[in-house]
């Protein structure tokens, strides 16, 4: 009876071993970059005369995209995704709406002294990438280049003037486009990447104007991508 308990107990921890040696081996259909935040600083493009940024203009992103290997090593891929950002724009276009018009002028610094004058916009976002990485299955640590596009449906927006001559809030413009597109780019190693981004498309509709001149400007955005899992 002792020799049959010696070799059961024998045989279970060998059997433990072999799960424990299992558990531990390294996942040879990992999925890499799946959780995503982004912190940029955020620029207007092909401004109106006298336009002018002012403070710091920020931008947050954050969202899920799904990993799609290609080949066998896992190191190209594609992911689509979902995600919510927000950007943010400090500067000085004075917006007026009232009922169904809006006005748009350049804020005249010298008679106006303003404490902030902010555009914010909550964006629904569709991002697709294309991915490089020389990622291992033993190894979170690796180099990484992703080429994407991005879809942005406009869900809420809000200007904001606190200025000498008083204050004003206006939310759901008319004028700004609903849909925001553009191309990106991230690399980096690691925990720390570049990111960049260019808007293909205006953030204004073209009945948006000054003196006659449609605000035609898109953005440029730049800062920092983190990728987890």
């Amino acid at each position: 009876m002792k020799l049959l308990f010696s070799v059961f107990f024998i045989t279970l921890g060998g059997f433990a071993q072999d799960v424990a040696k299992d558990f531990d081996a390294p996942d040879s259909l990992y999925r890499e970059d799946q959780f995503y935040l982004n912190i940029t600083y955020n620029t207007l493009q092909k401004r109106p005369d006298g336009l002018k940024q002012n403070k710091l203009s920020p931008g947050l992103a954050l969202g899920f995209l799904r990993d799609m290997p290609l080949n066998k090593k896992r190191t190209v891929a594609l992911a689509a995704g979902l995600g919510y950002s927000l950007a943010i724009y400090n500067q000085n276009l004075g917006i007026i709406a009232a009922g169904n018009e809006t006005t748009y002028s350049i804020l005249d610094t010298e008679n106006i002294a303003f404490s902030k004058n902010k555009l914010a916009l909550h964006y629904v976002e569709v991002p697709i990438e294309f991915r490089w990485r020389n990622s291992t299955p033993d190894s979170h640590k690796f180099w990484r280049v992703h080429l994407g596009v991005k879809l942005g449906y406009l869900f809420y927006d809000q200007y904001k003037l606190e200025s000498s001559q008083g204050n004003s809030s206006h939310t759901n413009l008319a004028d700004l486009n609903d849909l925001h597109y553009g191309v990106y780019l991230t690399t980096g190693w690691n925990t720390w990447n570049l990111y960049a981004y260019y808007g293909l498309n205006s953030l204004f509709k073209s009945s948006a104007k000054i003196d006659g001149q449609s605000i035609d400007m898109n953005t440029a955005n730049f800062g920092i991508m983190f990728y987890i899992l």
